[in-house]
């Protein structure tokens, strides 16, 4: 399934092609094997508390979100890096890096996903 993540707290939109992975096979998968991130496309992994970086060679911008779409923590993640557990969130939205600074997005805001038309 592909959403549309915005930022509803800035009027912005983060990604406009954001994956979801919602299987333990997805979000075991997530980047891994992907040569870069489009700066129009996402991945949305949930559940998730942590992720990491290895064997991916572009640092990725993150967002922990709790189950009302809060930004719980943000970072951006370097290759072969993990993030720290985050015990309530209840999802990571992983982007291009600097999408976060391009969009001012800070802990607090509020991240909507709409489901894409086919």
């Amino acid at each position: 399934m592909i959403v549309c993540a915005t930022n509803e707290s800035k009027g912005q939109v983060l990604a406009p092609r954001v994956r979801v992975a919602s299987s333990l096979w997805a979000r075991s998968k997530g980047l891994l094997g992907t040569a870069s991130l489009p700066p129009e496309e996402g991945l949305w992994l949930k559940p998730c508390r942590s992720i990491h970086t290895f064997f991916m060679r572009f640092p990725i911008d993150v967002l922990f979100l709790d189950g009302q779409g809060r930004v719980l923590s943000k970072a951006t993640v370097a290759p072969w890096k993990m993030s720290g557990w985050k015990r309530q969130a209840a999802g990571a939205l992983e982007l291009t890096a600097g999408t976060l600074e391009r969009t001012h997005t800070e802990i607090g805001d509020r991240i909507t996903f709409s489901r894409m038309e086919d």
